[in-house]
């Protein structure tokens, strides 16, 4: 078989796993093909495929078991402490297919809790809006989020069906402070069951405020799988002097 052809193969052998991944076909954990079995099907040599393989673990796609044969992994998201990130590019870091649902979205009188969490006035009102963030065919996130009326008055014409909150906020109001909140729970029953998960399972929880100069923006809270997930930050030594 030439060079040109083995290419191709090459190409084409990556190009249908990952298709297959990203797509939610192949879920987490999945064993796929034993390397003879994909030589049979394509038709080409072991070392095809297993650079195609071998691709495939350096994107962190699959993991090789020894014995075992490979699996999908497990998606691992990064996200940094003291930015305000984008879910979206999260997941699709990850190389899988993103998208969201919205459960709830309404707009009400801010409660007592709601008026401590954004420094609101007893009159205030708010849009509450709960959606589920997606990696694949997995739920990634869940968001709960208050956005302030008063300061974001454009809110209450928008329904986020094709932008989630975060995007259409970033994309309307600038922000010129935020508070990051960050701590571990078990999770409930119904947070579970948006994130289908069971109940108690750990999981890391981000709480965000943002101000701006007219007043308080917004209060979200995204609650992540645990095993999903991980936040970091890097920092550098003040000059000793």
């Amino acid at each position: 078989m030439n060079e040109s052809k083995e290419t191709t193969l090459h190409q084409r052998i990556l190009s249908d796993i990952e298709g297959r991944i990203v797509s939610g076909e192949w879920p987490p954990g999945y064993r796929i093909p034993f390397e003879v079995e994909l030589t049979k099907q394509y038709d080409c040599s072991r070392m095809t495929v297993n650079k195609a393989l071998t691709q495939l673990v350096k994107a962190g796609l699959i993991e090789r078991r020894k014995k075992s044969g490979s699996f999908v992994m497990q998606p691992q998201a990064q996200a940094a402490v003291l930015e305000i990130h984008d879910i979206k590019a999260e997941v699709q870091s990850l190389n899988l297919a993103y998208s969201y649902k919205v459960a709830k979205r309404v707009r009400r009188k801010a409660q007592a809790q709601d008026r401590q969490m954004l420094d609101l006035q007893q009159n205030s009102s708010l849009i509450e809006v709960i959606c589920t963030h997606y990696a694949g065919s997995k739920p990634f996130c869940l968001e709960k989020r208050l956005i302030n009326l008063q300061t974001v008055p454009e809110a209450a014409n928008e329904e986020f069906e094709h932008t989630a909150p975060g995007p259409w906020l970033l994309s309307q109001v600038p922000w010129s402070a935020a508070e990051h909140k960050i701590f571990a729970i078990g999770i409930d029953e119904d947070e579970g069951a948006m994130l289908s998960i069971p109940e108690a399972t750990a999981c890391l929880v981000v709480e965000r405020r943002t101000w701006n100069k007219s007043g308080p923006v917004t209060h979200v809270r995204f609650v992540y799988p645990g095993n999903r997930h991980a936040l970091y930050a890097r920092f550098t030594p003040e000059t000793v002097k």
